[in-house]
């Protein structure tokens, strides 16, 4: 048997039932940590082996399910919440489309199984913010960032309005108009990723197309902060393997899209990751195809070196992970914004935190 880690387990979950109980005392706060302890129910729920799991853990197993249940049944409700808000509007004439965990959720993707999810992002033409803005205030979401410099970071530079939370149940709403920053170096045209959107059914609602949904996952984790690198990993993982089974012509369609977007070295991570450390099967065609956007020597070997200590960690705070995290962490930053930008940004952000310490 494969060794009992959680990168192991979720690439391949027949591992479950034969984990000791000793070995699930230490798994549990790892897959805690990460997120996917209610994709350990789901497994075991499909391969019908509940059973044969120790009673001790099956309560911890059924707790992270409700708990992603109920994740799940407020973002479909948050959907029907602006789906209500839209349709108040005089004349909506525009597409909106769901992003990420609340695209999977809506449009009843496998991968949304037992996913946490903390927002709902959406994506309209940027022609058409302020509309989706002002009538989205008048049913109760409110800015959250309201500083002089958040307001023009995130209008001026950024690929999203500032974060909006509903004044009574808390529920966060991003609103983008693309999926990269109006400042990072690769800039995917969002009336590309608009054209292609397939309608969510008896909704107003639409999602990217598999490929760009692979794409918008895999630019997510590359370009921008990968904050969770395993569910992050898992997330690409789960649909690369829906779509491979359900979509014709899916990695001709998927190499083409990248190329149109632009997206063809966040793509080659993806799958470089996913295959190196969830077993991801890519026909070999697909990986020769993308040796064109492979990076050069040194970058790619230091990639995998910090992109196995972060994923791989199952202690994330130990010094290796903590500064692998830390290193991806400003190498997306690096991507987002040009040099002077990025250090006044940065420069914002120190002088932000030194200001309360001195006052």
């Amino acid at each position: 048997m494969p060794p009992c880690t959680l990168p192991n387990i979720l690439s391949n979950p027949q591992i479950l039932k034969k984990v000791s109980l000793r070995e699930w005392d230490r798994l549990l706060p790892w897959a805690r940590r990460v997120g996917v302890v209610a994709k350990f129910y789901t497994y075991l729920e499909q391969q019908d082996q509940l059973d044969r799991i120790p009673a001790q853990v099956q309560p911890h197993l059924e707790a992270a399910t409700i708990i992603a249940a109920e994740h799940e049944r407020r973002i479909r409700w948050e959907c029907n919440r602006v789906q209500r808000a839209l349709f108040d509007l005089p004349e909506f004439d525009f597409p909106v489309i769901l992003l990420k965990g609340a695209a999977y959720v809506m449009a009843r993707l496998p991968c949304a199984h037992g996913r946490l999810v903390s927002d709902v992002d959406i994506m309209v033409p940027k022609a058409n913010l302020k509309t989706i803005e002002a009538i989205l205030q008048k049913h109760g979401w409110e800015t959250v960032k309201n500083s002089d410099y958040d307001q023009q970071y995130y209008r001026q530079w950024m690929h999203e309005l500032p974060p909006m939370r509903h004044r009574l149940r808390g529920t966060i709403l991003d609103v983008h108009h693309t999926i990269l920053p109006e400042t990072s170096r690769l800039k995917p045209g969002p009336a590309l990723l608009i054209a292609a959107a397939r309608p969510v059914p008896n909704t107003p609602f639409h999602v990217f197309c598999p490929a760009d949904m692979v794409l918008h996952s895999a630019a997510h984790a590359f370009q921008e902060e990968l904050n969770n690198p395993l569910r992050d990993l898992l997330d690409l993982h789960e649909l690369l393997t829906c779509f491979d089974q359900h979509e014709p012509d899916f990695w001709e369609t998927l190499l083409q899209r990248a190329r149109q977007l632009n997206l063809g070295r966040p793509l080659f991570y993806a799958l470089r990751y996913t295959q190196r450390i969830l077993n991801t099967p890519v026909p070999e065609s697909v990986t020769q195809a993308l040796k064109n956007v492979r990076p050069i020597w040194p970058i790619l070997p230091i990639m995998d070196q910090l992109i196995d200590q972060a994923a791989l960690a199952e202690h994330p705070r130990r010094t290796g992970p903590a500064t692998a995290r830390w290193l991806l962490y400003i190498r997306s930053h690096w991507l987002r914004m040009p040099p002077l930008l990025l250090a006044r940004h940065l420069g914002y952000k120190a002088w932000l935190r030194w200001r309360p310490a001195s006052s």
